[in-house]
């Protein structure tokens, strides 16, 4: 299988590196990745620039750009094939509730649809994992399950988060929803002037307590967070009243 590795991090990224070396041994890996740290960019593009791309060996090359950049530049200008898939991660730092629509990570794995295999976003609870190794042998062993069963995982972004735990504490892997957060922290004023102020963004909101098992819920409790993500925006509630109030 021929794979596009994606991060926000920036492509020499250790987590990145850990991924790439383990996942080479199975499949044909191409790094295409920030040339800088991109956290938080979402599915940002360069639209309004131009982007330079430095090829540093046959397979890892360096996108002055977002994490969106490196997967449409990559599968669309960079490779003269089409990859079987698009990996993104792993991340350092998690990607879980709302969080996901302001992460990189999964940014850039949404610009992986519509491949053979559907794209896989990975992140860890920790930015410094005590076991990395454990993360991306694991990482690879749940990606060469997607290989084998490629129509059971059609039309999905897979969001896998794992807690920041050694190989022997972790419980298992749980099928999760994500979480909501409630109202974020006020943001940080760093300093002032007469006519100005600078500010920082500040911690997220505290996760809500729901009535099913959340992806924060599981990592919290040292389970492997996998999460289905569908990168079909529209609401499917078509007896929603509100839609009669509008359309009128």
């Amino acid at each position: 299988m021929k794979i596009l590795l994606t991060n926000d991090d920036g492509y020499d990224a250790p987590n990145i590196q850990a991924l790439y070396k383990v996942l080479s041994q199975f499949h044909e890996v191409f790094i295409i990745a920030p040339a800088k740290n991109c956290s938080g960019m979402s599915a940002a593009i360069s639209f309004l620039k131009e982007t330079e791309i430095k090829k540093l060996d046959d397979h890892t090359y360096a996108v002055d750009g977002t994490p969106a950049d490196c997967t449409y530049f990559g599968l669309l200008s960079v490779l003269d094939f089409e990859p079987d898939m698009v990996v993104s991660g792993i991340n350092h730092g998690a990607n879980l509730g709302n969080d996901v629509l302001y992460s990189g990570t999964v940014g850039a794995a949404v610009g992986g649809r519509n491949l053979k295999f559907p794209p896989v976003a990975i992140s860890v609870a920790s930015y410094d994992a005590q076991d990395p190794e454990y993360i991306a042998n694991k990482s690879v062993e749940i990606i060469n399950t997607i290989f084998d069963n490629p129509s059971e995982f059609s039309n999905r972004v897979i969001n896998i988060n794992f807690p920041d735990l050694a190989e022997k504490d972790i419980k298992g892997i749980k099928f999760t929803r994500l979480s909501r957060r409630g109202v974020p922290a006020k943001p940080l004023e760093v300093s002032s002037s007469e006519n100005s102020k600078t500010y920082r963004y500040n911690l997220q909101g505290e996760p809500i307590k729901e009535d099913y098992l959340s992806d924060v819920e599981a990592v919290q409790s040292g389970f492997i967070s996998l999460s289905f993500l569908d990168y079909n925006l529209t609401a499917d509630n078509q007896d929603d009243p509100l839609i009669n109030i509008l359309c009128k």
